[in-house]
Formats: C-alpha cells, sequence, structure tokens
C-alpha cells in the first residue's frame, strides 16, 4: 500500500506540477519543440485528471492543475511565438526531441484507453443507487483496465468500488488511517438497488483494520439478489459485520435497507463493492440510467420521514 500512495502523489501531484512548470519556463530553441512539449503536457494533464485516484488528494485538485495549465500556455506562447519553427539541433536535442515524442504518443494510447472505458456495447442492468446520505465517488468503475481493475476478471469486469466524500473532497480523515470510522463511508445504511430476492447472505466476517484483509472470503459480509425481469444475480460485499438485515429467500422492494458499510473481507478499505452477473459473466450495471465510471460523483440526499 506504501507503493501505492506513493504512486499517487507521485502521478498526481508531483508530475503535473513539474511538468506545468517546465512548459511555462524552459527555454526552447524553436517553436516545433515548445510544440511537442505543450502537446505533451496537455496528454498528461488530461489523462491523469480522468484515470487518477482524485478521492486520495482532493477532488478539486484535478481542476487546480487544469487552472494553471492555461497560464502556462499562455506565458510560454509569449515567450516562443518569435522564434523560429525548426532549427538545426546537435545529438543531445534530437535525443530530448525523440524522448518527448515517445512520452506524447504513450500517453496518448493511455488516454484513448481511459476514454474507450467510458461506455460499453454490452446491455446493462438498469438500478437504483443504493447509498443514500452524502456525496459518493466512483473509485472503480467502467470498461477499461486503467479505470476499473475488476475489467481484468470477467465475472466482475463492470464492477464498481464506492467511497464517500467528505467536504474536503477526500474519502478519509488522513491518507490511509487505521481507525475505519475515519473513513467516510463506514457504517453508512445500505439500501437495496433491485427488487428481488434474496439468493445469500453471510454476516458474520469480522471488519479489518486497514490494510489487513482476508482472502480467503473475499467478499466479506455480503448479499446476492436475484433482480426481478433480468436474470442476473447482484452481488454487494464488504459489508458491516452483523448489519445485514435480510435472509436468503426474503423478498425485496427497491430502497429496502438491506445492511451498512464495513472492511469485511479481501479489501484494503472501507467501501462498497457491487456487480452483476449473469450466467457467470458479469454485465453493465447503469445507476438510474447512469453509465458510471471513475471520478464520477453521485450526489444523494436522504428524505428524512
Amino acid at each position: 500500500m506504501t507503493l501505492a500512495i506513493i504512486q499517487v502523489f507521485v502521478i498526481q501531484v508531483i508530475l503535473p506540477a513539474a511538468f506545468i512548470l517546465s512548459l511555462w519556463k524552459t527555454k526552447y530553441l524553436n517553436r516545433l519543440d515548445w510544440i511537442i512539449q505543450l502537446l505533451f503536457t496537455v496528454v498528461f494533464i488530461t489523462w491523469a485528471f480522468l484515470s487518477g485516484r482524485w478521492d486520495w488528494v482532493g477532488i478539486y485538485l484535478k481542476f487546480v492543475w487544469v487552472l494553471l495549465l492555461i497560464p502556462a500556455i499562455y506565458l510560454s506562447w509569449k515567450n516562443t511565438k518569435s522564434l523560429p519553427f525548426r532549427t538545426k539541433l546537435n545529438r543531445s536535442q534530437k535525443f530530448s526531441r525523440g524522448f518527448n515524442i515517445v512520452l506524447l504518443l504513450i500517453f496518448g494510447l493511455y488516454t484513448t484507453s481511459v476514454v474507450s472505458g467510458y461506455s460499453t456495447e454490452d446491455e446493462a442492468i438498469d438500478l437504483a443507487f443504493p447509498l443514500k446520505d452524502g456525496s459518493y465517488y466512483i473509485a472503480h468503475g467502467g470498461s477499461a483496465t486503467q479505470i476499473n481493475y475488476h475489467n481484468a476478471y470477467e465475472p466482475q469486469q463492470y464492477a464498481l468500488d464506492i467511497v464517500k466524500l467528505n467536504p474536503f473532497g477526500t474519502r478519509a480523515n488522513g491518507i490511509y488511517p487505521k481507525k475505519l470510522d475515519n473513513y467516510e463511508i463506514y457504517g453508512d445504511v445500505l439500501y437495496s438497488a433491485c427488487s428481488g430476492s434474496v439468493v445469500e447472505t453471510r454476516n458474520n466476517s469480522p471488519d479489518l483494520i486497514p490494510p489487513e484483509s482476508n482472502p480467503n472470503q473475499p467478499e466479506g459480509n455480503y448479499v446476492a439478489i436475484a433482480c426481478d425481469g433480468t436474470g442476473a444475480i447482484l452481488y454487494i460485499a464488504h459489508l458491516l459485520e452483523g448489519s445485514i438485515t435480510v435472509e436468503a429467500g426474503e423478498q425485496l422492494t427497491v430502497g429496502d435497507p438491506i445492511g451498512k458499510i464495513g472492511n469485511s473481507g479481501n479489501t484494503s478499505e472501507p467501501h462498497l463493492h457491487i456487480h452483476a452477473e449473469k450466467d457467470g459473466i458479469g454485465i453493465p450495471i447503469r445507476f438510474d440510467g447512469e453509465f458510471l465510471v471513475r471520478n464520477d460523483v453521485v450526489k444523494k440526499e436522504r428524505v428524512k420521514p
């Protein structure tokens, strides 16, 4: 997990700042090299904007980088607009240009891959969003592995991992706290996303302190629901020990409370895992008509009785 935290800060904090500053401050010999670096910087920021886990550092930071990029583009253009389009380069300058072109192509492909994960041609089932009290962030979702690691595993290829945001746009009070109550989503009431019958449940798997996990019971405490009229089984996992209020064979209506969010099973921190299967193959989920992907935010306000 330490490596993952370092990766988040490098990709979403250090590199955007470095590339924006470099675009602004570099002394270019010609406009062509400026254009190449400009394109790379824009593509990298776009890739990080779309694919990054911004709930770790605050979802508002990605907009800060976009706002800083705009004046950097303008100021660097002012400094290069009078330069010749091309100049003769020595060997190291040619290598530098070639390296920048390679980076541009790589992150261009990465960005294309991310965008391809924003939709799917597979038939989806439509569900009601199962959480009702706050701003919920899609940590993993979509049809590409860059924005949804589940996509590599066919039964869960369209699974979603959902966390909750605090007013600062982060998922927790701290970077990776050990106290479960410091995670915004921990203990949130979970509601049935479809009408149907409960197929199976587990309610006695202990909640774990991050980064502990239980690979022997990967789903932890969970509820499986056969959603009416879909032929699909909906799996909802990592629930709070002892919180599940339904049993196998019970009939549910959309919006019925069924448990609370916990941190049981093979999980790194409190979150909601949800996916649907038909004949053992994962199928897309649409919540209220929307195919949700990483970085989407769903705002729900609980209706008080």
